[in-house]
Formats: C-alpha cells, sequence, structure tokens
C-alpha cells in the first residue's frame, strides 16, 4: 500500500449561490384516540416504538416528507428524520399552516402510529383557498375555498372528523373530515378582527348508557354503538387581533367566554399562538413576548410570562402535558414546566419558566413535538409495560434559517423518577436528554446538483430556474509563472465562469434536471411537463440552449392511458444519461413508468417503456415487502411480466436511478424500497434486487466491475448486489460488520458516492503501428476493486478502499487463527490505526455539501454552500440590546 498517496487536485466550488426556501410550518401525524369499546379495546395492543413521518413546509410552497432512518427493531438512529419526498408547490405559492388527520379514524387502530397511506396532509399558505394533498402522487388533490376571506389558522380535532378555519372575517368555520370528504359543515358566530390562531379543547368521552329493566336485544344495542362515535368534541379557543382569546361552543357555534390580554401603548395585542392541554388549561402566545396560561373553566389567568422580547410566533405541548415549549422573532426557544408542590408543604401546583435555548439564528416559525400530545385524560392513557425503555420526546423546530433543528426534551422531573435508568435518547445525540443539558441536531438542506465530467458543467437547479457553470481547466505546475499571466497565477486566476442561465414557465416549482457527460443535452422537468434541450458551445465559449418542441407531443403519445380524453402529464420525477450521452432514461413523475429514450438520431424517440414500478410485487427476490398482505404474497416471484399484477391503487414515486459505467445496466428504486435491473444493450428487464429496509439514498455501479450495483440507505449501510450472478459477491458478505463504525455514526447520511478514475497507462505509437499491452485485463474481467471510493453527507466526506475493507476480513481471521495456534501477541493498535487511516479518512472541513464526483484521474470537484452564505442574504435578525451592552 502507498503510504505517501498521490495528492488530489480539488475544485471548491462556492459560486453555486443556492438558496434552500425557509421553513414556515411542521407537523407530526396524530395519534389515534384510545377506543371505548370493550370488544376493540380487548383486542389492542400497546403501541410499538415507532415514529412518526415529519412534513415540513417551505415557502416557495413545496412540502417536504422526512422519514425515521432507524430499522424497525431500532430505538435510535443518529440519522433521525430524512427527506423522503418533496410534494412540489404551485408556482407561485406558499405555505404557512400543515394539519394532518386520519383519513378513516373509526376503523384506524389505536395501538398503531399512522404512516402516510392512513393520513390526509391539508396546508394554506395566506389565501383564501384551503389545499389538500395526494401524498401518493405528490400533486394538489382539491381545494376548497374558506367562504371568508384569506385563512389566517387551522386545526383539526384530535378524532380527525373535523377541520376548523379561522379566517379574514372573523368567523370559525368547520369542514367536515368525515368518511374522506371535505366539506362545509358550520360557521360560527363573527367577531370583531382576524381570527390568528385556534385550537381544540379535550374531547369528551362517550358515556355509558344507563342500565334498562329489561334486557335489549344484544344485535341492536351493538350496532348503536358502533354507529354512535366514541368520543365528541364541546369546545374550542381562537386567538384574535383584537388583543382577546375566544371560548367557543362547537355545538351552537356561539362564543361561551372571553379572555382579554395586555396591551402595549394603546396598540392591539396580536395572539398568534393558542394551545390546550389535557386537563382544559389554555396557553397563548401573543405580539408582547407575553406567555399565558388561562384556566378554562373560569376563562381566567392563570399565568403570565415576560419569556420573550419579541412575538410568540409558535408553540406546541410535550407528550405528558407537563411542559410547554414557545419560540418566535427573537430565536429563543423557551420551556415551561408544570411543577406541583411537595404533599407535606401543600403548596400549590403551578406552571414554572424552567429553561431556554437559542438554536436558530433568525425567527422560528414552527415548533413540533414527537410523540404528538394528546388532550384526553390520564386515566385513558395506555401506559408502557414495567421495565419497558422511555423514548425521550423529541422537539423539532424550523424557520427562516433553513434548517430543521431536533432536540430531546425529556421533562425534567422524569431524571429523578423510577424511569430515569431507563431513557433514551432517539437521535443519539447526547447521554443527556433533557432540553437544557442535551445536544441538538440539524436536518441539513439538499440542491438538485448535477456535474458533467468531460464536459467540466455544474448545474444547479433552483424554484424556477436552471443555471450551469463551467470548470476552467487546471494549469500545468510547471507553466505557472508567478505574477506574470492571470491565467497561471494561482492568486488572481479565475477557476469558473457562468455559461447559461435559464428561466421556466411552469405550473409547479421544478422538481428534477439532469446534464449529460458531455454537456450536449439537458432536460428539466416540472410536476407536469418534462423539456429537453440540446446545448452548443458559441464562440464566445457561453452556452445556447435550443429546446427540442417535438419532445412533449412525443411522450404525451407514449405516456396516453387508453380510454383517458385527458393529455397525460410527461412530468418526470428522475432523468439520467448513459456515460456515451446516446440514451436518456426518464421515470415519470405521474405513472412511475421509466421510458428509455434514444438522442442519437434527428428526432429523440422512445425505445421502450417498462412499468414494473406500476405492478403489485409483495415478493423481491424471495423477500416479503413491507406492507405485503399475505393474501398477496402468494402471487408474485418475479419470474416475468405475467407473475405481477397491475396495482389498481397509486404507483410508489421512482426515486433513484443508476447506470452502469459500460451503459449496460439500469437499477431504479421506488419508495417501497423495490430496486428493478434492465438491461439497456437489449432493452429488457433483466431481474428484481431482493427489497431493503430502506429505499436507498444513493446507487452506483462499480467502475471496475460495472454488473456490481452499491446501494447506500438512509442509515449509511452498504448493500452490495451482483446483477449478472443474482446474488450479493462473496467479497461483500457481511459487509456492513466490517465497515468502520464512524461512517454509521455521521450526523447525517450518505447523499451520494463516487468513484476516482481510473487511467490506464497509454499505448506507444510507433508510425502507423498501435502497441498496446495485452496482459492488461479488460475492466469487466479485472478482479480488483476501485481504488478510492468516496462517500459523501451534506456535512462531511469519507474517502474509503473497499479492497482494504476485504483485505482488513481476511487479516483479521488469520491473525485470529495464528494467535490460537502459536499464542502470538497481538498486533499493536497502532498498527491498525496506521492501516485504518492510510484507507479510510473522514473529513469534515466542508459544509453544506451539496454535489461532489471526479472531473478525471486526481481532479475533484466539491460544491458546497455554507450556511454563513446562505444568511448573509436574509434580513438581519431581531437584536434587543441591553442597557450598558452594544
Amino acid at each position: 500500500m502507498n503510504d505517501n498517496p498521490t495528492p488530489i487536485a480539488l475544485h471548491r466550488c462556492r459560486f453555486v449561490d443556492y438558496s434552500p426556501s425557509p421553513i414556515t410550518a411542521l407537523a407530526f401525524p396524530p395519534l389515534p384516540l384510545p377506543s371505548l369499546t370493550a370488544k376493540k379495546a380487548g383486542k389492542e395492543r400497546q403501541r410499538a416504538h415507532e415514529y412518526g413521518t415529519l412534513v415540513a413546509g417551505h415557502a416557495n410552497g413545496n412540502i417536504d416528507l422526512l422519514e425515521w432512518t432507524g430499522e424497525d427493531d431500532e430505538l435510535q438512529a443518529r440519522q433521525a428524520w430524512q427527506l423522503r419526498k418533496t410534494l412540489p408547490g404551485p408556482n407561485p405559492s406558499k405555505v404557512d399552516t400543515l394539519a394532518l388527520t386520519i383519513r378513516f379514524p373509526d376503523v384506524f387502530p389505536s395501538s398503531k402510529v399512522p404512516s402516510l397511506s392512513d393520513l390526509r396532509l391539508f396546508s394554506c399558505g395566506g389565501g383564501s383557498e384551503l389545499l389538500e394533498w395526494d401524498m401518493a402522487r405528490g400533486y394538489v388533490k382539491r381545494t376548497v375555498s374558506s367562504q371568508g376571506g384569506s385563512i389566517w389558522s387551522m386545526a383539526a380535532n384530535p378524532s380527525s372528523t373535523m377541520l376548523a378555519l379561522g379566517c379574514e372575517d372573523g368567523a370559525v368555520r368547520l369542514l367536515s373530515l368525515v368518511a374522506d370528504t371535505l366539506e362545509h359543515f358550520r360557521r360560527f358566530d363573527r367577531v370583531k378582527g382576524r381570527v390568528l390562531s385556534i385550537a381544540w379543547g379535550p374531547p369528551l368521552p362517550r358515556q355509558a348508557k344507563p342500565a334498562a329493566a329489561e334486557k335489549p336485544d344484544t344485535s341492536d344495542a351493538e350496532s348503536d354503538d358502533d354507529d354512535e362515535e366514541e368520543w365528541s368534541d364541546s369546545w374550542l379557543v381562537t386567538g384574535g387581533s383584537d388583543s382577546s382569546l375566544q371560548k367557543w361552543d362547537v355545538k351552537t357555534g356561539r362564543p361561551i367566554d372571553r379572555m382579554i390580554t395586555d396591551k402595549m401603548k394603546g396598540q392591539r395585542t396580536l395572539v398568534w399562538t393558542v394551545g390546550v392541554l389535557a386537563d382544559g388549561t389554555i396557553v397563548s402566545g401573543d405580539s408582547l413576548g407575553t406567555v399565558k396560561f388561562w384556566d378554562a373553566m373560569t376563562c381566567t389567568q392563570i399565568h403570565s410570562f415576560s419569556a420573550h422580547v419579541a412575538d410568540v410566533l409558535c408553540l406546541t405541548i410535550g407528550p405528558e402535558g407537563s411542559t410547554v415549549f414557545t419560540s418566535g422573532v427573537d430565536q429563543k426557544i423557551v420551556q415551561f414546566n408544570y411543577v406541583s408542590g411537595a404533599p407535606e408543604a401543600r403548596s400549590p401546583r403551578k406552571w414554572i419558566q424552567s429553561a431556554s435555548r437559542r438554536v436558530h439564528s433568525h425567527d422560528v416559525r414552527s415548533l413540533a413535538m414527537w410523540p404528538p400530545h394528546t388532550p384526553i385524560p390520564a386515566s385513558y392513557r395506555r401506559k408502557p409495560p414495567p421495565g419497558s425503555p422511555y423514548i425521550a420526546p423529541v422537539l423539532v423546530s424550523g424557520g427562516l434559517d433553513m434548517s430543521i433543528t431536533l432536540i430531546p426534551a425529556l421533562p425534567a422531573h422524569l431524571t429523578t423518577s423510577n424511569v430515569a435508568g431507563r431513557v433514551i435518547n432517539p437521535i443519539a445525540s447526547s447521554v443527556a436528554t433533557t432540553f437544557e443539558d442535551s445536544y441538538y441536531r440539524r436536518i441539513p438542506y439538499r440542491a438538485t446538483t448535477c456535474i458533467a465530467r468531460k464536459a467540466r458543467l455544474v448545474l444547479c437547479m433552483y424554484e424556477t430556474e436552471l443555471r450551469v457553470w463551467r470548470i476552467l481547466d487546471t494549469p500545468n505546475p510547471s507553466t505557472i509563472i508567478d505574477g506574470m499571466d492571470n491565467t497561471t497565477d494561482p492568486e488572481t486566476r479565475v477557476g469558473w465562469e457562468s455559461v447559461l442561465e435559464m428561466e421556466f414557465n411552469v405550473h409547479t416549482n421544478l422538481i428534477s434536471s439532469a446534464l449529460s457527460d458531455d454537456g450536449r443535452w439537458l432536460v428539466a422537468s416540472d410536476l407536469y411537463e418534462t423539456k429537453l434541450f440540446k446545448l452548443t458551445t458559441t464562440p464566445t465559449r457561453t452556452v445556447k440552449a435550443s429546446r427540442i418542441r417535438s419532445f412533449t407531443p412525443m411522450l404525451q403519445e407514449q405516456l396516453s392511458v387508453v380510454g383517458s380524453k385527458e393529455l397525460p402529464s410527461t412530468g418526470g420525477s428522475k432523468f439520467v444519461f448513459t456515460p456515451d450521452s446516446i440514451k436518456m432514461v426518464m421515470a415519470s413523475a405521474s405513472t412511475s413508468i421509466i421510458v428509455v429514450i434514444d438522442l442519437g438520431s434527428d428526432e429523440p424517440t422512445v425505445l421502450r417503456q417498462f412499468e414494473h414500478h406500476r405492478k403489485i410485487s409483495p415478493l423481491s427476490g424471495g423477500r416479503v415487502i413491507r406492507g405485503a398482505s399475505r393474501s398477496q404474497t402468494t402471487h408474485a416471484n418475479h419470474q416475468g411480466d405475467t407473475d405481477e399484477m397491475t396495482n389498481p391503487g397509486v404507483p410508489p414515486s421512482i426515486l433513484q436511478m443508476a447506470i452502469s459505467p459500460d451503459g449496460q445496466w439500469l437499477a431504479s428504486s421506488d419508495e417501497w424500497c423495490r430496486t428493478y435491473i434492465y438491461n439497456l444493450d437489449s432493452i429488457q428487464y433483466h431481474t428484481t434486487i431482493p427489497s431493503l429496509p430502506h429505499p436507498p439514498n444513493a446507487m452506483a455501479f462499480l467502475p471496475d466491475k460495472p454488473q456490481t450495483l452499491l446501494s447506500i440507505l438512509p442509515n449509511n449501510t452498504i448493500h452490495v448486489y451482483d446483477v449478472e450472478t443474482g446474488g450479493v459477491p462473496s467479497w461483500a458478505h457481511n459487509l456492513n460488520s466490517r465497515v468502520p463504525q464512524q461512517i454509521f455514526s455521521t450526523p447525517d447520511p450518505v447523499l451520494g458516492i463516487t468513484f476516482e478514475p481510473v487511467e490506464f497507462p497509454q499505448p506507444l505509437a510507433n508510425g502507423n503501428v498501435v502497441m498496446t499491452d495485452s496482459s492488461r485485463e479488460s475492466p469487466r474481467s479485472t478482479s480488483a476493486l476501485p481504488p478510492t471510493t468516496i462517500l459523501w453527507g451534506s456535512s462531511w466526506l469519507c474517502k474509503l478502499r473497499l479492497d482494504w475493507l476485504v483485505q482488513r476480513s481476511k487479516q483479521r481471521k488469520r491473525r485470529k487463527s495464528e494467535i490460537e495456534k502459536q499464542n502470538l501477541p497481538p498486533v499493536s493498535d497502532v498498527q491498525n490505526s496506521a492501516s485504518e487511516a492510510r484507507n479510510l479518512r473522514i473529513i469534515t472541513h466542508y459544509r453544506a455539501i451539496l454535489a461532489m464526483d471526479f472531473l478525471k484521474s486526481r481532479e475533484l470537484v466539491l460544491v458546497e454552500q455554507p450556511l454563513v452564505n446562505v444568511l448573509s442574504k436574509l434580513p438581519p435578525a431581531f437584536f434587543k440590546p441591553k442597557y450598558g451592552r452594544t
């Protein structure tokens, strides 16, 4: 092994001025209410340690769906929640409020955490339209007018049967969600001012009917009980722009009582956020920075805290109802604890302001908590079995600084209780799990960035535009004359130039784009239309884009649905080009059809379509896919297309695609964790890879073994599969047990894989005779693994040699056997660490990394956008100096 490797020329590119969109709303799915029916309650089991989907809304209208990265049997995941899918927002639009409800709450088991297929998602963005999203297809399912002007607030009741809207005209409107509908149900009385915030009171359990003298018919009684709702809503509370809170009767739509807040200098106080605890206590945060607690029965103030120096914009409640968190314009997150006095002292129970932290640099717009607070009496809550682990709650916050922050937030009183020794930090950030002592994690932002190796181009996708830059050639060190020529002087030389900027007229924000390796083709798509461009370089070295007008009609003809009169959507969720740039593979965003397109002729032509992702295939290589029923597993064994059934529901979105370096193999993976392999030489389906626990975050074929696919999951586990032999290579068996622990402990997941190109010696030429080394094996037949593999995430990159992992395992086994036989002294840790330093290195100097790839051997491009650069484009953060300080 070479102890002094040749240095790599690194292009550290910060000219990509990408700015992620601020986070304006966060939401977790609600937990179902417990069943009150004895027959149902007896069948329900204790809820397992599951984690719900985190939904994040952005100021540009996009909505991100983030899934938990841990395995089913794991209680901790260092990568926590990571991006799975983005719902593109209509252009232009924004998201101000999000609400999640259970689609069919009357039949949903209370012992289960709802998944995406069980949920309904609603959003509003300052206008008068309420949007319901189809999270499977990624578009707006239906819109409903508020009938009262702009929607300022929104909240769903705990039983997921009603949605309350606070409107511009001062009225609250209830919409019915029963049986997957969305219809106006009731309008409350109008009050002066806008309804800025809204929250539902605790639901009331159904009262048991008195026993009759004569025993009634059992069947009729059971049917009446099933028809009647088990939980009913009695009241809700709203915060307005008139310095007051209103308590409303849900049945009559009339106000019950009014609570007045403080005023400053005669100006109205805006109540931006409200919440309700299980005992009915109302919590409010207003524009004076004051957090107030109100008694729900008498509607009088219990406590008042001047916790903030600016507007309180959001609050959330802990799962036990004993903690409240507030935040807003002053970037500070404040914790309030409920303290019960000592029995012997007879001190009253009260709320106290216990801690505060600043983890954001600008306004905090939203807070969320997992598990969420369910406002029901403690007697109805299911208690965990004795001795089981206690998972610390996680506080999630987001705002104008574009990053989502995760903070373990265990209530302080539990640190001295009997569960203190069983508390587990789910994000594994630190041993401490309380809000004031624990370490927090950030979920990094991402960007769609593409690097064309041969053309030395960098493409970055924005909301409605694309920008392309060129990386200039690195001068030969022997030609550099210091101070004589700006093109060679490393101090003054500019290593890049902007060559193309394109603005698109789109219906939604752009969802995908790609650039061919030779820089001749560029493709971009929103949710409904794909646009293909041919790039040419002008004499002034700028790039000119010419749109292929025949491309969209060709796709509409190929993707048309039989019997449908509407033109099909031609939007693509993913695009990849073959290394020779002759073929382009497109994954349809609406139909999940893979389309192989030939770009070598005068006009682009479709070679073939593959519809495997649209079909039900519960068995994948002998492994059952999660979510498949037992009745379905008897059908598909993936031996051919006839063994699969067409999916009558919504097909899963295709998330990743990869093409082998020789252009023969195509791999595609969807959100159902299925990976299909296609042969691009024969344009045929080849095989299916056994399903993985999660959809891969990154996929790539090995350069020296183009038939070997490398897949890395969001938890950074590595999976290898040989598509020709149909199995895992011998050197990759138990590979994750040999991977150093440093890779698994990174705070953010792997986003990409790149391999250093291998440059073989040039053949010797003698006149017209070319002499080559015939002993050199072709890349297909060599048994050597790539010399350098680089895995990279948002805040780290890892240089790893796969052949060292193989040798490491063999050396460990051989050394162990020799030590046992000959009683040899063990190898020192110094030798092991020296070998590991040469073959494994993790670098954290760069962040946030948007893209990385080799242009050629020993020349690497790294595109980064530091958080400091992003924050410098924002307005100044709120700052209020104290007396005597500057």
